[in-house]
């Protein structure tokens, strides 16, 4: 059965897409830094009947994330990766701290950047794969008071435009995905969007990222109020 993974997994997008590439067949290798997160989304899918695993792990370490991709590909055949781990923090650019920068650009970024070159050469093996990297529609355009982080998500989309070119015969398929606001565990500890009801569902979200696979760019807007 093939395998793939997904960062972020515990919540929100990760958690429906999860349900979603569970019912087309597929095992799911669930992936985040909290464990008690990811077994809530297990045994979900255990229930609904599909294959599933947890693996605790932090898409900033580098080293970590080699030594687990190892061990992964000789227990799994891995044929996709869903880089959705991400962070956010907003606010005046000039209050940004230090601290918020940092690990919004290690998280979205660099994460992003070292799941993808430990998966890829596995994939690249074999002839087959997806590569779907999480951006939202601030990967294409600047917003008010979110500065960095706009900043995060248009360096997934150069990363990404670069490996759609880069192995465009490789017959690995990237997946740039931009989406709007979307209500999600995402934003509980924020008050930079007040009214959450205006937003997408996760789960509407994923089942419309789920009947655009064979697209490489897949936008989908906000909500009109």
């Amino acid at each position: 059965m093939k395998t793939i993974i997904i960062t972020g997994a515990g919540s929100g997008l990760g958690k429906e897409l999860a349900h979603l590439f569970s019912k087309q067949g597929y095992h799911l290798l669930l992936t985040g830094r909290r464990l008690d997160k990811l077994a809530t989304t297990k045994q979900e899918i255990d229930a609904s009947g599909g294959s599933v695993d947890i693996l605790q792990l932090d898409n900033r370490n580098g080293e970590s994330i080699s030594k687990k991709v190892e061990e992964i590909t000789h227990i799994y055949e891995v044929y996709g990766l869903v880089n959705n781990a991400g962070v956010g923090h907003f606010g005046p650019f000039t209050e940004m701290n230090e601290l918020e920068i940092t690990e919004m650009l290690t998280t979205n970024v660099l994460g992003t950047i070292l799941m993808t070159r430990a998966i890829l050469p596995h994939l690249l093996a074999k002839g087959e794969g997806r590569i779907m990297n999480i951006i939202s529609t601030v990967g294409l355009r600047g917003k008010v008071n979110e500065a960095v982080y706009v900043a995060s998500k248009f360096a997934v989309r150069g990363l990404t435009e670069s490996l759609q070119k880069e192995y465009q015969l490789s017959g690995i398929k990237f997946n740039a995905v931009y989406m709007g606001g979307m209500d999600t565990p995402f934003w509980d500890d924020s008050t930079h969007i007040s009214d959450k009801s205006q937003l997408n569902s996760a789960k509407e979200i994923a089942e419309y990222i789920i009947e655009q696979l064979d697209q490489d760019t897949i936008i989908i807007e906000a909500k009109k109020s």
